[in-house]
């Protein structure tokens, strides 16, 4: 690392680990240094550079995009209380399914390690040879989707082999029938240009970033919640220990994640920083560009998407529990733990 100048190999550098992390005989990613410390993948200088670049930005009157996880609301089915009821009567399929398309969402995001990225040098005033959105085509996408999804040609699992590892612990890989994930996760493409002043392709980046942050937002709230629900006593009778260790799995995961999360906070960031060159031969602000969008993608985050999420979860949940030997007793005790609005 030069400066603020990093190659793509320093960018996917590991730590020299005391100890590999394996579950169950399967190599996942990150490892272990000698005081037991966990640390994530290709962190060793790309930890230390996010840091840098963010200092950079800072000194320049920028700062990362401001906001975390909190700011998304809105009902979420099932929520901690439902998941505890439906295990406390046998009914682990809710729960095995969530750990299975969260894992099958993750691999997903393996495709970042080879997404080709525009050439933004050509479209931002400044120069950002130096910036981290310089990096993104140099080793920071590719890091991003090696974190998710794995490193298949050396049998390193990523977080998506940490999903199943979580599950196999408590449930085993057969428990239930395999489920897949939506299609589609982000927010659906508007019937409009959201960007205009700047080229479809600049606009797919950026808007590609912010949805990306989104669904790690949302994903942190998941993590919380999943971690309660291992660390439940008496939900996983015989197997306390590996539930301890799925728990202790997905903060391993949590501590990846905010290097992600970070990581978007300062691209974005940085772009709202700067001025883009339009298409009309002027330039905008970035913040002018950006914002706009920002928000409206995070009206559609709280409130549109968690309703119809609910709705889905809802129907789907009641569907098998009507199948159930108390199903009306269960029904009505899942209905009453709903943290979101009757209309649902």
């Amino acid at each position: 690392m030069t400066g603020l100048v990093v190659t793509e190999a320093e960018l996917l550098a590991e730590h020299d680990y005391a100890e590999l992390q394996v579950v169950d005989g399967r190599r996942l990613h990150g490892g272990f240094l000698a005081d037991g410390t966990y640390q994530p993948p290709r962190s060793k200088v790309r930890g230390p550079a996010i840091e840098a670049w963010s200092a950079a930005l800072r000194a320049r009157g920028g700062d990362l995009l401001d906001a975390d996880a909190s700011l998304l609301t809105g009902p979420r089915v099932p929520n901690l209380d439902q998941h505890r009821l439906l295990l406390a009567n046998g009914h682990g399929q809710t729960f095995w399914n969530q750990l299975t398309t969260t894992g099958k969402i993750e691999a997903r995001g393996r495709v970042l390690a080879d997404l080709p990225v525009p050439d933004l040098a050509g479209v931002v005033v400044d120069d950002i040879t130096d910036w981290a959105v310089g990096h993104l085509g140099r080793g920071l996408l590719a890091a991003h989707g090696l974190d998710e999804g794995g490193v298949a040609e050396e049998e390193i699992g990523g977080h998506d082999a940490m999903w199943f590892a979580a599950r196999d612990l408590v449930f085993g890989p057969d428990a239930f029938d395999d489920v897949e994930p939506p299609e589609r996760i982000g927010r659906p493409d508007p019937p409009d240009r959201q960007m205009p002043a700047v080229t479809e392709e600049i606009e797919g980046l950026v808007s590609f970033l912010m949805n990306l942050l989104i669904i790690e937002f949302r994903a942190e709230i998941g993590f919380a919640i999943t971690q309660d629900v291992f660390r439940t006593p008496g939900l996983f009778p015989g197997r306390e220990a590996q539930a301890e260790e799925a728990a202790e799995i997905i903060e391993r995961i949590r501590i990846d994640e905010r290097v992600h999360v970070d990581s978007l906070r300062l691209y974005l960031g940085e772009l709202r920083s700067t001025r883009f060159h339009t298409v009309d031969g002027s330039t905008i602000a970035g913040d002018e560009l950006i914002d706009p969008t920002w928000d409206d993608l995070v009206r559609w985050a709280t409130v549109d998407q968690p309703v119809l999420l609910a709705r889905q979860q809802t129907d789907a949940i009641e569907k098998r529990l009507r199948a159930h030997p108390e199903s009306e007793r269960l029904l009505a005790e899942f209905r009453s733990l709903n943290d979101h609005a009757p209309t649902l």
